[in-house]
């Protein structure tokens, strides 16, 4: 049986589409009967129509993959898409660098372990790029014999 314009009606006077209308199985004569929206209003008083609850989307997948990222997995090699400056700005990784060496040069200063003047003379290095990592600066520290 045909009950496309029953279901299209439900749908106007229930306020949703046609695929959330539902009609109680038991009573598709009852229902194929109805031609009017004043039918079709009677027939949902009963409850042989009714509107279907919307369907959600799980996020479930989605919050344990971001749980998992936050503890610093997936992120391997082959999980990576575009270049290691798209990741993270070449200025952002700069900024990163910088300020962890000059950190460690105010440290070894104000603790008396190098003085002023080797102090400006490595602030200038740093800022030239010269040290890539506070790993780097500490060996160059070491193999020049600048810490007292």
């Amino acid at each position: 049986m045909d009950l496309r314009l029953q279901r299209r009606l439900a749908a106007e006077i229930l306020k949703c589409g046609t695929n959330r209308v539902w009609f109680d199985s038991s009573a598709l004569d009852e229902i194929s009967t109805a031609a009017t929206k004043e039918d079709i209003r009677r027939l949902i008083e009963q409850g042989l129509i009714k509107r279907k609850p919307v369907k959600g989307v799980c996020r479930v997948r989605i919050k344990y993959r971001k749980a998992q990222k936050r503890k610093g997995r997936r992120r391997g090699h082959g999980s990576r898409k575009g270049k290691k400056t798209a990741r993270m700005s070449r200025k952002e990784a700069w900024i990163l660098r910088i300020r962890a060496l000059r950190k460690r040069l105010r440290y070894l200063r104000d603790k008396g372990l190098i003085d002023r003047r080797t102090y400006r003379i490595l602030y200038r290095k740093a800022k030239g790029g010269e040290f890539r990592s506070v790993a780097h600066l500490n060996t160059y520290l070491e193999s020049q014999g600048l810490l007292r």
